[in-house]
């Protein structure tokens, strides 16, 4: 990828990190355990893009921007961010393809994998409250966020195409 590519990938994934910060509070309620992780998406279409060593430097770091909003739990967004960042850039020969039900699945798992390892890091729920959040609210925001990243790659398309020129 020459550097008019990496430049194109380099504006999408800021629109995705500015989305997460200005249209991820107006879309969430204050009850809602099910939110859109426009990071996540972020996180990963940069993740398959670099080597693993840069993947967790770049999960690290959004983590750790992620954590400044929440000091209660500062940590768990960089330990999680940087382990989905690093898996992501291993696993892309399986899931980096232009088919958008991978993409998908691959969103879905990366989300999820990302709220599992943030709760435990946080050690803040217990028992049930776990289970309903690991086994129910983390599915459901994983399938939201996946579904939201799948239609902003479809919107994004035209901007992160190669010119054949």
């Amino acid at each position: 990828m020459g550097w008019g590519g990496t430049l194109r990938w380099v504006i999408a994934f800021a629109i995705l990190v500015v989305l997460n910060y200005t249209v991820r509070p107006l879309l969430a309620s204050p009850s809602s355990h099910v939110e859109i992780d426009f990071l996540i998406v972020a996180l990963l279409m940069a993740a398959v893009r670099v080597r693993p060593g840069a993947a967790a430097l770049i999960g690290f770091v959004m983590g750790l921007a992620a954590d400044a909003t929440v000091p209660p739990s500062f940590g768990s967004s960089a330990l999680a961010m940087t382990l989905v960042g690093f898996a992501a850039s291993w696993l892309k020969a399986v899931f980096f393809a232009d088919n958008l039900f991978l993409n998908a699945f691959f969103l879905f798992l990366g989300k999820w994998v990302f709220d599992l390892v943030s709760h435990l890091a946080e050690r803040r729920l217990r028992g049930v409250e776990w289970i309903m959040e690991t086994a129910v609210w983390s599915p459901l925001s994983a399938a939201l966020t996946a579904v939201a990243g799948v239609l902003l790659l479809i919107l994004l398309r035209p901007l992160l195409e190669t010119s054949t020129a």
